[in-house]
């Protein structure tokens, strides 16, 4: 029988997490420091576990090395993708991420190109996206004088709104945010700036990565254009944010579903499904599953169809190459 794979969260405390995840998605949060949930994740610092069907028990990654079948036998050695969601009680430290080549070369994992998708944002809640300086010489020498005010570009937020991140972009989010993130499956960050903060555990202030960033960030920064679409299937409304050629490596949309019903057919290898708000159903190969917030699952190859009812908002993301 073909079945939706359901997930469980790893969760990570953060130096800058809250309790959002436990009041909004009814997460059990290790403390009131938790950051991430790593909803949808292959990845060896937190792979999340399947808890339905035949395959409960096992780990995503555990399941790609073992049955790529159910993933359209997909090349590559890692799981493509991550799915988080991310609680900003404070900032973040401002950073950027590296592309293929550089993450390859020196981190031995995917380059990170990620997305954001705005869940919730404080009155007056801004982003750090993006640079002012023009020149690479320019760039490294405000970050060597600590010119953060200069370099830095801040972006105000809010709720509904979606951002492309792709590698190379200097960004963080600011305080007050809460964002469900797609992103590839890597951990890579380079920290420029952490505000000076000092790690409790440890006492010492978080290692910064000045000349990896000045390597890897993409200068002068220009804000992506995004080849959005909005379309109809059945009763639900259908945002697309992001895809290839634009993004090469997922497509992300949002679906609403308001009092109705709607069936979608397999475009690519797989999918990636969070429910962000709402209480429905899932029907697929005539079994039907109950939907609520705070649920993460893939839809495997071997499904061809299936139908969302109810009271939704979904995002849903799908591999690029």
């Amino acid at each position: 029988m073909s079945e939706p794979l359901f997930l469980k969260p790893v969760l990570h405390e953060k130096i800058w997490g809250g309790n959002h995840l436990k009041t909004e998605f009814g997460y059990d949060i290790p403390s009131d420091h938790t950051g991430e949930a790593w909803a949808i994740s292959a990845h060896k610092h937190g792979p999340a576990t399947i808890i339905n069907g035949e395959f409960a028990g096992l780990k995503l990654n555990e399941l790609w090395d073992q049955h790529r079948e159910q993933f359209g036998n997909a090349k590559g050695d890692v799981f493509p993708l991550l799915t988080k969601i991310l609680d900003a009680n404070d900032d973040l430290s401002v950073q950027v991420h590296p592309d293929d080549q550089y993450a390859a070369e020196h981190e031995h994992e995917l380059g990170k190109t990620e997305c954001w998708y705005v869940i919730s944002a404080e009155p007056g809640a801004e982003l750090y996206y993006g640079h002012n300086a023009k020149t690479r010489e320019e760039l490294a020498e405000w970050i060597n004088n600590g010119e953060w005010n200069k370099l830095f570009r801040k972006v105000p937020v809010k709720a509904g709104e979606f951002y492309y991140v792709p590698s190379g972009t200097i960004h963080a989010l600011g305080k007050g945010i809460m964002v469900l993130e797609t992103q590839q499956s890597s951990d890579t960050t380079y920290r420029l700036y952490d505000f000076d903060r000092v790690d409790a555990t440890t006492g010492e202030k978080r290692e910064l990565h000045l000349k990896q960033s000045i390597d890897v960030t993409t200068v002068p920064h220009h804000d992506p254009k995004l080849n959005t679409g909005v379309s109809e299937v059945g009763d639900a409304k259908v945002t697309t944010f992001v895809q290839p050629p634009v993004s090469k490596y997922f497509t992300v949309a949002k679906v609403e579903l308001a009092n109705g019903s709607a069936e979608f057919n397999r475009q690519g290898l797989y999918t990636l499904v969070s429910v962000l708000d709402g209480i429905g159903e899932l029907e697929v190969d005539g079994q039907t599953y109950d939907l609520k917030k705070g649920q993460h699952f893939i839809i495997p190859n071997p499904v061809k169809s299936w139908k969302y009812s109810g009271n939704l908002t979904l995002i849903v993301s799908e591999p690029g190459e």
